[in-house]
């Protein structure tokens, strides 16, 4: 990714951007739903500086959350193949859907929001859960806009951001914040998700108990 984020590279691609048009600037973020090593930030920063702020935003949110919801379809449609086992079969993505289906879609919005957050696997686990498709479209495209507008904004004028070493350090500042935050709203959910699947195993056997 280091090697990627430099001017230079960002202007390259901003340019072959204008050059081939609007469809490339959704198609790229509409991949990288699919292809996650894909550096989306500079798809992003890229459309936002070859066609302008709202509409470069405008094609990497719509290719983006567009993407990711046709993960979650693909996910719930064939989650259940034998061959996606090694993928859906995994402890850690068991203990999300059961998650996720006792706390609902909130815990999910917040985790979109977070350009650090891993978006394949919450696509994965909210197409394996009961959520309805309209609930997770709407909280798809909520976090996303939050998430994407939020990058838009930072690598709109990256050319001055990156040669003013004043808002460069804020820029820094701002995105190890989101870090950190990203990374504290994960562990607390991750403890989260032990104390309630604990809790609800503690109820199980109880009711098993009584039942007998």
């Amino acid at each position: 990714m280091k090697e990627w984020f430099t001017v230079e590279n960002i202007e390259l691609v901003a340019a072959q951007y204008r050059t081939l048009g609007p469809v490339i600037g959704l198609l790229l973020p509409f991949l990288e739903a699919f292809l996650p090593f894909l550096p989306l930030v500079v798809f992003v920063v890229a459309n936002a500086s070859a066609f302008g702020l709202w509409l470069g935003f405008l094609l990497s949110w719509l290719g983006s959350a567009a993407g990711s919801y046709v993960v979650f379809l693909l996910v719930r449609h064939f989650g259940k193949h034998p061959r996606l086992r090694f993928i859906t079969g995994s402890k850690k993505v068991q203990k999300l859907i059961k998650w996720v289906d006792m706390n609902g879609i909130s815990p999910l919005f917040v985790l979109l929001c977070f350009p650090f957050t891993p978006s394949v696997i919450v696509n994965i686990v909210a197409g394996l859960s009961h959520i309805h498709k309209k609930f997770y479209l709407v909280v798809l495209l909520a976090g996303k806009f939050v998430m994407i507008l939020g990058m838009s904004v930072l690598g709109y004028d990256l050319k001055s951001l990156l040669t003013s070493p004043v808002k460069l350090i804020i820029a820094a500042v701002a995105i190890v914040i989101l870090w950190f935050i990203g990374k504290l709203i994960e562990k607390r959910l991750n403890a989260r998700v032990e104390r309630d699947l604990k809790q609800a195993r503690n109820l199980t056997k109880k009711q098993d108990h009584h039942a007998r």
